[in-house]
C-alpha cells in the first residue's frame, strides 16, 4: 500500500471510531420504543451544518436516510460554500467512490464504484445526460446515489447516479456574490427571491457570470448562466412550480498530455499538446436551455399526486487538436484533428402517486409511477488524422486552420430514444424495528438511428423489469442497518446512438448486493455510514471519445467498502470525511488484453476529510485532506496514474449579511494528474498547482 496513505486512513479510522466509542454507552442504556428520530438541538448557525437527514432522490419520498437500505451521499449547500465549489467535479470529488474523468474536455463525467457515470446526471429526479459542464449557481445540494437505481429512474446507474436539487422558491431573500481567483479569474452570481404568502406566490432568481483563464497553456473559460423560477398556490392542496434555465459555456477543449514508459510524461502542468492557436480554434461551445413544471396535489392525508414535465434543447459545438499515437522510440506524439457538432432535443413527463395506508397493523409509504419520454439526437463527426507531429517533452504545437478537412471518418446520424415505464414502490414498517423497501420498474426502451450521409438506419426495442428489495433493522432510534439488492439495465445507445457493431447486442445488466450501517450521532448533529457491497456488471461495451469505435470489455465486478463520517462535532467544528476500498476487476473479457484488468479511473483506496471551526466573533477557519490511490488510465492497464494528496484551506469572516472567504487549494504545490479520459493512455489531465479563491456575499 502506498505509504501516504497511511497517516490520512489512521486520522480517517480515529474520526470514525471516537464517535461510535462515545455513543456506545448511550446506546447501551437506550431502550426506547418509538422509532422517530429524537429531538435535534444544533449548536451554532444551521448555516454551516454537514449533516442532512433527508434525501428525495432513492425514494422519490420523503423518508430519513436511515430507513433506505442504500448508500445516499448529499452535498450540502453548506460545504460546498465553504470549500468555494465552481464545478460538479468540485462537488463530487469528496465522495466515496466516485472517480475522476475529463470529459473529452466538454463535459461532466465520473466512474462510480469503478463504473461509468456519463449518462447519470438528473436535476430534480428528470434526466440530464446532455454532455456538458453544469453550473452551481442554482444547486441547492447534490445527491448521489450508490448502486443500481432503474427501479425509479429507467436505464443506467450501474455504479450510481448524480441528481443536482435545485433551488425553489418560498423564502425572501437578496444576496449577491462576487469571486476573483488566480489565472484571471473573475465570476459573479446573484441570487434573489421573494415569498407573497398572502396572495400565495413565490419567485426565485439564480444566475452567474464568469470569465477566467487558467493554469494550463491555451485554456480559458467564458460562461453566464440564469435561472428562474415560479411558485404559485392554486389551493389549499394544490401549488404549481414553474422553473427555467439556461446555459452557455465556452472553453478550450483540452484532452490533457500523453504517456510514456507507462506514466504521464514528466512536464510542466500547462504544457498543452494542441493547436498552438487553440484558443481560437480548439473550443468547445455548449449552449442549454430547459422549462417544465411540478404540480402537485393531496387529495387528503393518504393520497396525494405530483405530474413533472421537463423539456431541454442542447447544442455543441466542439474543435479539438490532441495525441492520438505516441512513439516512444523517438519521443514523439502524433495529432489529430477533430470536429464534434451536437444538436439534441427532448422532454420528460413523470406522474407519481403517493398513498399512505395501514394494512394488517403495518404502514405502507407506496409510489406508483409512470414516465414516458423522447430524445432526438443530432451529431456529427469530422476526423481528421497526423495534422503534425511534436516533441513528446517538449511539444513545439503547430497552428491549425479552423475547419476541418479531409476526414477520414464521418459520422452523420440521427438517434431517436423513446421511453415508456411504469413502477411500483413500497416503504413499510413491518414492526417497532423493522422496514423495508420494495419495487419493481418496467420499461419500454426504443433506440432509432436514422443516418444523414447512408441507408444504414438501424432500430431495436428493449424491454426490462428492474427490481430491488432491501430490509432495514433498527434496535432503537439512532443505529440502522440493512441489506438489499437491486438490478439495473444498461441498453446499447443508453447515451449514444446506436450504431451497426451494437444494434444487435442486448442490454447490459447490473445486480448489486450491499448490506450496512447507518448512526446518528451526537443527538443527530452528525451521521455516520458503514457499506460493503459487490456490483456486478456483464456484457460490458464503452465508445472511445476519440475515435467513435466500441471497444468490447466483457463483465466486471466491483466489490468495496465505504465509509463516512459527516455533521456537527459540537465546539464550533464541523466534519465531512470518507473512505472507500474499491476493488474493481475485469473478470471475463472476448479481449484478451483486458482480461483480469482494473477498471479505469478507480483508485482501490481513496480518502478525504474535510474540518472547520468556528473562531467567534464571525471568524472561523477550515481545512482538509484529499487522497486518491494509483489509478489506471486505460482499459489494458498500460498506464498508471499515480496516486496524490493534496491539502486545502479556507479561512472566513461572516458577520450578519456579509461573508468574506479566502480558500487556498493544494497549499503544498503538489503535482499530480487529477483525470483522465478512461479508454486511451494518452489524454491525461494535470491537476492545478496552488491556487486561491477571494469570495465576497452580501446578503441585502
Amino acid at each position: 500500500m502506498n505509504q501516504r496513505f497511511t497517516p490520512l486512513a489512521a486520522a480517517l479510522l480515529a474520526a470514525f471510531s471516537v464517535p461510535l466509542a462515545m455513543q456506545s454507552s448511550a446506546f447501551a442504556q437506550t431502550a426506547q420504543s418509538d422509532t422517530t428520530l429524537p429531538a435535534v438541538t444544533v449548536q451554532g448557525s444551521s448555516e454551516t451544518n454537514y449533516n442532512v437527514t433527508t434525501a428525495t432522490s432513492a425514494t422519490k419520498i420523503d423518508a430519513p436516510l436511515r430507513d433506505i437500505p442504500q448508500t445516499i451521499n448529499v452535498v450540502p449547500q453548506e460545504l460546498m460554500r465553504d470549500k468555494a465549489v465552481r464545478s460538479m467535479e468540485d462537488a463530487v470529488k469528496s465522495v466515496p467512490g466516485i472517480g475522476l474523468s475529463h470529459g473529452d474536455g466538454q463535459r461532466d463525467q465520473v466512474t462510480i464504484r469503478g463504473f461509468s457515470a456519463i449518462g447519470d446526471q438528473f436535476v430534480d429526479g428528470v434526466r440530464d445526460d446532455a454532455l456538458y459542464f453544469r453550473d452551481m449557481s442554482n444547486v441547492e445540494q447534490v445527491e448521489v446515489v450508490k448502486g443500481p437505481a432503474s427501479v425509479l429512474y429507467g436505464r443506467g446507474s450501474s455504479g450510481g447516479l448524480i441528481n443536482r436539487v435545485t433551488k425553489k422558491p418560498g423564502m425572501d431573500k437578496n444576496e449577491a456574490m462576487l469571486q476573483v481567483g488566480s489565472w484571471n479569474q473573475h465570476r459573479g452570481e446573484f441570487d434573489l427571491a421573494r415569498n407573497y404568502e398572502e396572495s400565495g406566490v413565490a419567485f426565485r432568481m439564480t444566475g452567474a457570470v464568469e470569465r477566467a483563464d487558467s493554469y494550463r497553456d491555451q485554456q480559458f473559460l467564458a460562461r453566464e448562466a440564469f435561472a428562474p423560477s415560479l411558485l404559485l398556490k392554486l389551493g389549499d392542496n394544490t401549488k404549481l412550480l414553474l422553473q427555467a434555465e439556461y446555459l452557455h459555456d465556452k472553453r478550450v477543449t483540452d484532452f490533457g498530455i500523453p504517456s510514456y514508459q507507462g506514466l504521464p510524461v514528466n512536464v510542466a502542468p500547462s504544457t498543452y499538446y494542441g493547436a498552438a492557436n487553440g484558443r481560437d480554434n480548439d473550443y468547445s461551445e455548449a449552449k442549454v436551455s430547459s422549462a417544465g413544471f411540478t404540480l402537485d396535489h393531496r387529495f387528503n392525508n393518504e393520497w396525494s399526486i405530483r405530474n413533472t414535465f421537463r423539456y431541454y434543447e442542447y447544442s455543441l459545438n466542439r474543435y479539438n487538436t490532441n495525441v492520438t499515437a505516441v512513439n516512444e522510440a523517438t519521443q514523439t506524439a502524433t495529432l489529430s484533428r477533430g470536429n464534434v457538432q451536437r444538436d439534441e432535443s427532448g422532454y420528460f413527463n413523470q406522474t407519481e402517486l403517493m398513498q399512505k395506508v395501514t394494512v394488517a397493523g403495518m404502514q405502507h409509504q407506496m409510489l406508483y409511477g409512470m414516465e414516458i419520454g423522447q430524445q432526438n439526437k443530432n451529431q456529427r463527426f469530422l476526423t481528421q488524422n497526423n495534422i503534425g507531429t511534436v516533441n513528446l517533452f517538449n511539444p513545439v504545437n503547430p497552428v491549425v486552420p479552423f475547419t476541418v478537412t479531409a476526414p477520414t471518418s464521418t459520422t452523420d446520424n440521427k438517434g431517436i430514444l423513446t421511453t415508456a415505464s411504469v413502477y411500483v414502490q413500497d416503504l413499510v414498517t413491518l414492526s417497532e424495528k423493522w422496514k423495508a423497501l420494495a419495487g419493481i420498474r418496467y420499461d419500454s426502451f426504443r433506440q432509432e438511428t436514422k443516418d444523414h450521409i447512408g441507408t444504414n438506419n438501424l432500430n431495436r426495442t428493449d424491454t426490462a423489469w428492474s427490481p430491488r428489495v432491501g430490509l432495514v433493522y433498527q434496535p432503537n432510534t439512532t443505529q440502522s442497518y440493512y441489506a438489499s439488492v437491486s438490478k439495473s439495465f444498461q441498453p446499447s445507445a443508453e447515451t449514444f446512438a446506436l450504431a451497426a457493431n451494437n444494434a444487435q447486442l442486448a442490454p447490459e445488466e447490473t445486480t448489486s448486493k450491499e448490506v450496512g450501517a447507518k448512526f446518528d450521532l451526537f443527538n443527530g448533529r452528525a451521521s455516520a455510514t458503514a457499506s460493503l457491497f459487490r456490483l456486478e456488471r456483464s456484457n460490458i461495451k464503452m465508445t472511445n471519445g476519440v475515435t467513435a469505435t466500441l471497444i468490447p470489455v466483457g463483465k466486471q465486478r466491483t466489490d468495496g467498502i465505504e465509509l463516512t463520517f459527516t455533521g456537527d462535532l459540537s465546539g464550533g467544528w464541523q466534519i465531512w470525511s470518507g473512505y472507500a476500498y474499491l476493488d474493481a476487476t475485469v473478470t471475463d473479457s472476448p479481449n484478451i488484453a483486458f482480461q483480469g484488468k482494473r477498471a479505469t479511473l478507480t483508485p482501490e483506496h481513496s480518502a478525504n476529510i474535510w474540518l472547520t471551526k468556528a473562531l467567534g466573533n464571525g471568524f472561523s477557519a477550515g481545512g482538509g485532506v484529499n487522497y486518491v490511490g494509483n489509478r489506471f488510465a486505460d482499459p489494458s492497464n498500460t498506464t498508471t496514474l499515480p496516486g496524490y494528496t493534496t491539502i486545502d484551506g479556507m479561512v472566513a469572516y461572516r458577520i450578519k449579511g456579509f461573508d468574506l472567504q479566502l480558500n487556498v487549494n493544494n497549499i503544498f504545490d503538489r503535482k499530480y494528474i487529477v483525470s483522465g479520459h478512461g479508454t486511451s493512455a494518452y489524454l491525461n489531465l494535470p491537476g492545478a498547482p496552488r491556487n486561491v479563491q477571494l469570495t465576497a456575499r452580501y446578503a441585502f
